[in-house]
């Protein structure tokens, strides 16, 4: 009963899950790609090294039985630009190996499965003027993630799904993803640019208290937006700005007229390329606008304590700066 696998292990969500589980009183087996360095997983950690894909399907259900929890924390995002079509892409890096795993965890006897999904799912489905089920492949495929692990748990294993927003937090001797922000803002001559929307934002800590939250307190089927924090793009330049030692008032807002055609021609830019975005440019944009942000109420069940979002944005950002990457 106490015995869960975090897939992802050494990650950002799969290393802090680990440690909320750990902290719970859970046993925790994970499995991650090799480092290259030393482990910083804590000694209480079954730890297994290798990429889940290279493993044969008798290899997945030995580290699967016995678990009462699999925490699913793999896969790629949409900062990936692939060969298009970039829905392909997507079905095969977060898709299919979703519906492997969760297809073994059922077999394997595992009562609980815990996505870590994306925003993009929900507003695929409130906005779909954005067309996140169409020509956008990330969105469109994050919600197949969802529906074929659903599918393979019914009857057998509850599934649920995070759909997660801007993370921040840390990991030992990982650069956090924010670092091509404070690239574009210190390559930025004069004025910075940012549309007038806001994103919903949590801490690494809320993640994880939501993941095994929704171990704990989770449905069948149950898709849990979660949010702390409305972040606007501005506050967020601003403070990119502040660790770069550049002035906040730096950053301006533009209305989309202003930008759109400029996201457009860069998208024919890149289609002529032969690559496509999981969001396309100009529907990035128009994502960009709006307030993207979810009602706390709809993940109120997970249990997510209160927790200092800023102040996570400003570590990440200054742990940037402060370890600057070597040519």
């Amino acid at each position: 009963m106490n015995d869960t696998l975090v897939l992802g292990g050494t990650g950002l969500l799969g290393y802090h899950t680990t440690l909320e589980l750990l902290a719970r009183g859970y046993s925790v087996s994970t499995l991650s790609l090799p480092l290259d360095g030393d482990s910083f997983l804590p000694d209480q950690v079954d730890a297994h090294w290798a990429d889940v894909a290279d493993l044969s399907d008798d290899e997945v259900l030995e580290l699967l039985r016995g678990k009462h929890a699999v925490f699913y924390a793999l896969g790629s995002d949409e900062r990936v630009i692939p060969p298009a079509p970039a829905a392909r892409f997507f079905y095969e890096a977060n898709v299919v190996p979703t519906q492997r795993v969760a297809r073994l965890a059922r077999q394997a006897g595992v009562a609980k499965f815990v996505l870590y999904g994306s925003y993009t799912a929900q507003w695929a489905e409130q906005w779909p003027d954005l067309d996140y089920r169409g020509r956008n492949g990330y969105p469109r495929t994050r919600l197949a993630q969802e529906e074929v692990a659903y599918l393979e748990g019914d009857g057998a294993m509850d599934v649920m799904s995070l759909r997660l927003p801007y993370i921040f937090g840390l990991v030992p001797g990982q650069r956090p993803l924010w670092q091509m922000f404070l690239d574009m803002d210190a390559a930025q001559q004069g004025p910075i640019a940012v549309l007038g929307g806001s994103t919903s934002s949590v801490t690494v800590r809320q993640v994880a208290q939501a993941a095994v939250g929704a171990m704990e307190h989770g449905e069948h089927g149950g898709r849990y937006p979660i949010n702390a924090y409305d972040l606007t793009y501005v506050e967020f330049h601003q403070m990119c700005c502040e660790a770069l030692g550049r002035d906040p008032k730096d950053v301006v807002v533009v209305p989309l007229e202003a930008v759109l055609p400029a996201y457009e021609a860069a998208q024919e830019q890149t289609a002529s390329a032969g690559v496509e975005h999981g969001i396309h440019l100009p529907d990035s944009a128009r994502f960009q606008d709006r307030a993207a942000v979810s009602d706390p109420s709809l993940s109120a069940v997970l249990n997510i304590e209160p927790d200092d979002v800023p102040a996570a944005i400003r570590e990440s950002l200054q742990w940037c700066v402060q370890h600057p990457r070597t040519a």
